[in-house]
């Protein structure tokens, strides 16, 4: 168990592709605001809660914080004795039945994988190993390497069977890959525990993947900002108000590789096998965050055109989309929220700025 830390003025540096998040108390609050990190995941997750009182808030925080270790231990694709490489060594063996959490990952994936026609898909692991390889080593992988990897790719692979709550991969060598799923169901995960304990009017953030609950004590929403790909002083930063949402932003500002003068995105198009190519950031917003982690890299690998079109597929999703092109930046949106411009926060208003690349600790 790693140490509880209460961080009230915990503050990470603001830069490319991050997502901010400003929170501000309302006056004559009966709730006290209280804020905590730990590392898990490969990342931080940050809470940030109104409870009635310290014990309750620590004893609240302690419990989501064993929730979100306990879904590591579940879903981790870097940990050999998870339940998911368990599951991946069985590959091309009988089904397996799964934990209750584990089937439920699986089959939101696929939801996402069938609806996406393949732009999402968590059997993408061997090829995500190959370009994970290609990053450590600077040098692009090989085709033939490629070649290999995708024979062993295909949701269509995966059989879920939820009467008896069994996983079937059904390709020798398969592997799965819930980095683009995990914490944004751990985020959902949390705002359940805390629930139990009566507190509502939380925000948590693994990563960049938010989840909140019930807005701060007299306030409306969490106001979430989204940082601009264009980083000059004056360049305006997109702030949305949520409440029982989520938001999730794929982007490719801290895992890239450039060779050639070519940018090649962590995020792969799980049909072709090759990074994605360019410089942009997908932000979308759910009902959940599992669902906006998912779509977030869904719509990167679809494009501005075919991303926008999944989204609205959706109930309750909104997508906000941006490319840098030689013309100049290109911006799409499709339902996403009312926004506010803000260039710098109120002195009063406490502010916490998340980059993925200061709180990524693998």
């Amino acid at each position: 168990m790693t140490e509880l830390i209460r961080a009230r003025a915990f503050l990470l540096p603001a830069l490319t592709v991050a997502v901010a998040l400003l929170d501000l108390p309302g006056r004559g609050a009966t709730l006290a605001r209280f804020e905590y990190v730990e590392p898990h995941m490969g990342t931080k997750f940050r809470i940030v809660l109104y409870a009635p009182d310290e014990a309750t808030a620590d004893r609240a925080a302690r419990r989501a914080f064993d929730r979100i270790e306990e879904l590591n231990h579940i879903m981790s694709d870097y940990l050999a004795t998870s339940e998911l490489a368990r599951l991946s060594r069985n590959s091309g063996g009988p089904p397996v039945k799964v934990s209750e959490d584990l089937f439920r990952v699986l089959a939101e994936s696929q939801n996402i994988a069938r609806r996406s026609d393949g732009a999402f898909d968590i059997t993408v692991g061997p090829i995500v190993k190959r370009w994970r390889r290609a990053r450590r080593r600077h040098a692009l992988p090989d085709h033939e390497s490629i070649a290999n990897a995708l024979e062993k790719v295909g949701y269509e692979n995966l059989v879920l069977n939820p009467r008896g709550r069994t996983a079937h991969l059904m390709k020798p060598g398969m592997e799965l890959d819930l980095g683009a799923v995990g914490k944004g169901y751990a985020d959902d995960e949390v705002l359940k525990v805390l629930a139990g304990f009566g507190i509502r009017r939380v925000l948590v953030a693994g990563g960049g993947d938010i989840a909140v609950g019930d807005p701060p004590p007299g306030r409306k929403g969490w106001l979430v900002a989204v940082e601009p790909l264009n980083l000059a002083p004056r360049a305006p930063v997109r702030t949305v108000l949520l409440h029982r949402a989520a938001i999730s932003t794929s982007g490719d500002s801290e895992q890239h590789l450039e060779i050639g003068g070519v940018r090649y995105s962590h995020v792969i198009d799980p049909r072709t096998g090759l990074a994605l190519t360019g410089y942009r950031s997908v932000t979308v917003v759910a009902r959940r965050g599992i669902l906006a982690d998912g779509l977030a890299t869904a719509a990167s690998v679809l494009g501005s055109e075919d991303g926008l079109k999944l989204i609205r597929r959706f109930s309750g999703a909104g997508i906000f989309y941006v490319e840098e092109r030689p013309s100049g930046m290109v911006t799409r949106e499709a339902r996403f929220p009312r926004f506010l411009r803000l260039n710098s926060p109120t002195p009063s208003a406490p502010t916490a700025t998340i980059r993925k690349s200061d709180l990524r600790a693998r």
